[in-house]
């Protein structure tokens, strides 16, 4: 039996569905979903196997004009997608007509791989709506292969998945048959409480915000969790704690169900919040945080 194997890219405007198709391929929730923009700061990988394939679908930051050292290093997680995709999933939704980025845009449509894009949310429009758009797109991106989907309805997702399946690249699987993604468990602590906080916070908050997971001790009936949300000023740390502790002590609660729910075990998480000036500028400390690999 033939084996299949590769890297499936999923890229488009914030706030398209990105993550929602993600978890909804893999079958867990991988990549933080909020109606926020900006909610995924990282390449996310979910790997998904079979007995003769095995997908590496990988979750990307929103495209953006990036306004600061942060958002640089997102749009770059973006760009490392075209490199090593094998096949690229373009995300659209019904209502959007370009993509933020002009040269992105352009790689997209000279792309010699396989490009699949999707138009998302269509059970939020009209049929004429529909048919227009799927007009649109087929001029547009001449050499994509199109699917109307909800990525939340959980609608036409298994054809795409199908589809997927049937032009992937034979090859060996890039990793472990039992393995579910790339990143630590530490990593997906660090952004339940993000989520949380995105969910609870606005204006500005949730994008000054950081989460440091310093501890993760595993016992068989318990993992015991010391986590640090960083943010960049002094009231922004008031903001966070909230009034007698109130608003922190919602999101550690929150986080926590979550967390049982992700590693099936009971959580003990300890939450502190710190200032670390202006983190989203400072280069070695987005190298720390995981960015700017």
């Amino acid at each position: 039996m033939k084996h299949k194997a590769g890297f499936v890219n999923i890229i488009g405007n914030p706030n398209v569905g990105k993550s929602t198709l993600m978890n909804a391929f893999v079958g867990e929730r991988l990549s933080i979903i909020t109606s926020k923009a900006q909610t995924t700061r990282h390449r996310i990988l979910g790997i998904v196997n079979g007995d003769d394939f095995q997908i590496l679908f990988s979750d990307t930051p929103g495209i953006i004009k990036p306004a600061y050292e942060l958002q640089a290093s997102m749009m770059d997680f973006v760009k490392s997608a075209f490199e090593d995709a094998d096949i690229l999933i373009y995300m659209v939704e019904i209502g959007e007509t370009t993509l933020k980025d002009e040269k992105l845009f352009n790689k997209i449509k000279s792309s010699k791989i396989p490009v699949l894009l999707l138009i998302n949310k269509i059970d939020k429009s009209s049929q004429k709506e529909v048919e227009e758009k799927l007009q649109y797109w087929k001029e547009k991106v001449p050499n994509a292969e199109i699917f109307l989907i909800s990525a939340l309805e959980n609608f036409n997702v298994e054809n795409v998945f199908n589809r997927i399946i049937e032009i992937l690249p034979e090859s060996p699987a890039f990793y472990p048959k039992d393995q579910l993604t790339d990143k630590p468990e530490r990593f997906f602590v660090n952004e339940a409480i993000r989520e949380k906080i995105l969910m609870h916070y606005k204006k500005e908050i949730p994008y000054a915000v950081e989460v440091d997971t310093e501890e993760f001790f595993e016992t068989e009936k318990i993992i015991k969790i010391r986590s640090v949300i960083m943010v960049e000023r002094e009231t922004q740390k008031g903001i966070i704690i909230g009034h007698k502790g109130a608003a922190l002590k919602r999101v550690g609660v929150e986080a926590r169900k979550d967390l049982q729910k992700f590693f099936d075990k009971k959580i003990h998480l300890e939450l502190y919040v710190k200032v670390n000036k202006n983190w989203r500028s400072n280069k070695r400390q987005l190298r720390r945080f995981g960015y700017n690999d």
